[in-house]
């Protein structure tokens, strides 16, 4: 098992994105992996989730919702810290973290759809890591087709009554609070009936499943969510009723970047693995580096990670400026997360039945990526969302 973080290349595609206080930030970042993350991964693995403690220690860096503004515990900072910290985890082949989703997406929510009340009661907790978060969409039946969601808010007075189940939901089994995709009009389908609401942990009814047995990123806390009769004030409702579906698809954008981010990263990571080993690994007396085959394999592959990597840095300067498409985040989430089960399938051939070993890199990497080309909407759905711009 690996013990530090790697690198890409040195003489891959040059990078324009990042200054001296963006890299500050991402020696913060892979110390904190390499140092809290890193030795913890089997025992994670075993317990199918990180130590609670694990956020607190988070927060105290200040790796935990750095985006949102200093007045709700933040540091204000720009989504290229975002990257950094997703591209650090990927670097240091960790699957079991859920940072992102809490800080980049739930956190996003309460910021832009939410009243001043949730932000100043939710916002400062989740950056200190006191609160762990979940956002509960994927129901069992449903998938990608959000329209369809059973799980109902039922106004009572001055409350909704919440009865349903989700899954697949991370950090459910840890989460404090879940925002909770639910149906608040009568109509069995429709976009038009969707809504919003936080639910605390703790309130009757809501109970959480055990996480869930994955083939992949076993360490990673996912779990099914359950909601009996669970009575909630109408105060936690985000925003407007009905205006869930326009909430959710304004924030998918950015989520399937974070998940474009993860891929082009994982990738770099399995490619500078497979370089490494490729040189010192020995086959009929000579590095099996110098060998035809594994030349031009390599030189493919780093091309397209080259290319993807452009797209990608183009993506996220089009995203700090709020500029970036849905189409062109659909485009890079399901370009980029093929290349991801690509490079791991040639990189892991290239290493031969060590390949096949736990202890080495690629393998986990094997196991753990093919997820990224369902989550935050199939890659099917991507290729959909794409056509209907042509």
């Amino acid at each position: 098992m690996q013990s530090a973080a790697i690198r890409p290349l040195s003489n891959m595609l040059p990078r324009q994105l990042f200054n001296s206080e963006h890299e500050a930030f991402r020696d913060t970042v892979r110390r904190f992996y390499e140092s809290e993350v890193i030795p913890n991964t089997e025992k994670y693995e075993q317990q199918q989730h990180v130590d609670r403690a694990l956020w607190n220690k988070a927060g105290e860096l200040g790796l935990l919702c750095s985006t949102m503004p200093e007045e709700y515990g933040g540091s204000g900072v720009d989504r290229l810290y975002s990257m950094i910290l997703i591209e650090e985890q990927a670097y240091a082949g960790d699957s079991a973290t859920g940072f992102s989703l809490h800080s980049d997406i739930v956190a996003n929510y309460i910021y832009n759809f939410g009243n001043e009340t949730q932000k100043q009661n939710w916002l400062p907790k989740m950056a200190t890591g006191e609160v762990v978060t979940a956002i509960a969409m994927t129901e069992p039946g449903t998938g990608s087709d959000l329209q369809s969601v059973r799980t109902s808010a039922v106004a009572d007075g001055d409350d909704y009554i919440i009865n349903g189940s989700k899954i697949f939901i991370t950090n459910g089994y840890l989460c404090d609070m879940a925002i909770v995709v639910c149906k608040t009009g009568q109509n069995e389908k429709g976009s038009a009936n969707l809504s919003l609401i936080i639910v605390e942990a703790d309130r009757a009814g809501f109970s959480k499943g055990k996480p869930l047995n994955k083939i992949g990123m076993k360490g990673q806390d996912t779990c099914e969510l359950f909601f009996d009769n669970v009575r909630v004030p109408k105060s936690n409702l985000l925003g407007a009723e009905g205006m869930g579906f326009m909430m959710l698809m304004k924030e998918l954008a950015w989520e399937r970047l974070i998940v474009a981010i993860i891929c082009q990263a994982g990738s770099e990571a399995a490619f500078a693995h497979t370089v490494k080993y490729t040189k010192e690994r020995q086959a009929f007396g000579k590095p099996i580096s110098s060998f035809q085959n594994t030349r031009f394999k390599l030189a493919e592959l780093r091309t397209e990670i080259d290319f993807c990597r452009a797209y990608l840095d183009h993506c996220m300067q089009l995203q700090i400026k709020n500029e970036l498409g849905i189409d062109a985040a659909a485009a890079a989430k399901y370009k980029i997360s093929d290349l991801y089960s690509k490079v791991v399938d040639e990189c892991l051939q290239l290493h031969g039945g060590y390949g096949y070993m736990m202890e080495y890199p690629i393998a986990r990497a094997y196991i753990d990526h093919r997820a990224n080309r369902i989550y935050a909407g199939t890659n099917e759905i991507m290729k959909e969302l794409i056509s209907r711009t042509l």
